[in-house]
């Protein structure tokens, strides 16, 4: 096993048994301490996986929104809303609720951060003014979901 793959399960360790995918969980708690590194690997399994399922562009947007993360934190400004758009482009194609998260909700957080950057003309980073965002763990799936 490579050693990318043993950080992955690591990351997505305390999630294993739920009713969702531990990898897809794991997302989150690694989004929510600010590790978007992390958070992109890790969903990055679960989509290499599920790349051409009806999901597949759901999690390639949430890869792009942690992606974006990514950028602020290293003060590429620009690099960061490009995916921020990008991310927007793919959730606006899928219905309100989609594995257990609200997309207008996704969308509004995405609207706000690249709002925040094109304002100020790419010159203020609002990362270093505000905290990172802490998404909202999707709802447990209904019954006979995948663990």
């Amino acid at each position: 096993m490579s050693s990318k793959k043993e950080k992955i399960q690591t990351l997505a360790a305390g999630w294993t048994g739920r009713d969702r995918d531990a990898r897809y969980l794991g997302y989150f708690e690694c989004f929510n301490q600010g590790r978007f590194y992390e958070a992109h690997d890790v969903l990055e399994d679960l989509w290499l996986e599920r790349r051409r399922a009806p999901e597949g562009d759901f999690y390639k947007a949430l890869i792009q929104l942690a992606g974006a993360f990514v950028h602020l934190q290293k003060n590429r400004l620009q690099p960061a809303a490009a995916l921020l758009h990008r991310a927007a482009d793919l959730l606006g194609r899928y219905p309100p609720e989609m594995e257990g998260l609200r997309v207008p909700d996704l969308l509004a957080l995405i609207g706000d951060w690249a709002g925040w950057l094109e304002r100020s003309g790419f010159r203020i980073n609002p990362l270093n003014q505000r905290h990172a965002p802490r998404l909202t763990l999707p709802a447990p799936a209904g019954p006979g979901a995948r663990r």
